[in-house]
């Protein structure tokens, strides 16, 4: 048995996820998945930029939950002005094709200064300035990573206009349910004549779903 077989994960569902129709199944609903709302008690507001912000420790967990290995590269660090910054490689297991997947982050953290000093007086830094803002800064490199990846990792928290990605799932659904009474009607047929009056529920695109379960039946007649 390969890696790529022994890691591929079942998704998590929001509420069992629908079986796959077409081979887009899945990837929808993995879409749907990362842009559900977060809880709202996993929500915070920053004290001093009043942003709201997703605790990394809730990110981490959800990570894990989604994903299930996933793990972080530092690609750079440095000093940026007043601050540390890091960036970072996320990468993950893509729980559909169970490959490995990746997504860039970019974090910083001012250095702090003793009081009354200003934020660019760098001789009155703090002893361990960097020891504080190192971490911090690749604890956002991590939530920006992860972000991108969706709403529920708080990708939407502080923007007024949004996606609804749950129409997603709403489609796929209709979509399913449709796909099983065209096959049924499908299956019903008595004979050839009334799988022809058939194909206005069928289009002529080979890869279709519908018209493939019709050339099946319609062979097996």
């Amino acid at each position: 048995m390969s890696n790529v077989e022994v890691y591929q994960r079942k998704l998590p569902s929001l509420n069992d996820i629908y079986a796959d129709v077409d081979g887009t199944t899945k990837n929808t609903a993995l879409a749907v998945i990362l842009n559900a709302e977060p809880p709202q008690n996993w929500i915070k507001i920053h004290p001093m930029t009043k942003f709201k912000y997703i605790p990394i420790e809730r990110v981490e967990y959800l990570l894990t939950r989604i994903f299930g290995r996933w793990k972080v590269e530092v690609k750079e660090s440095g000093i940026l002005a007043n601050s540390v910054q890091v960036i970072i490689r996320l990468h993950y297991i893509d729980p559909v094709t169970g490959e490995w997947d990746w997504q860039d982050g970019i974090g910083a953290s001012p250095l702090q200064t003793n009081a009354g000093a200003g934020a660019i007086d760098f001789n009155q830094i703090k002893n361990a300035a960097v020891q504080m803002a190192a971490p911090a800064a690749e604890s956002y490199a991590i939530k920006d990573a992860a972000e991108k990846m969706g709403k529920i990792f708080g990708k939407d928290l502080n923007r007024k206009d949004e996606i609804n990605y749950q129409d997603l799932n709403e489609n796929n659904s209709k979509r399913f349910k449709e796909l099983e009474r065209v096959q049924v009607m499908i299956e019903d047929a008595k004979n050839v004549t009334e799988l022809e009056n058939l194909r206005k529920y069928v289009t002529d695109d080979t890869n279709n779903q519908f018209t493939l379960k019709y050339k099946e039946v319609l062979n097996a007649k």
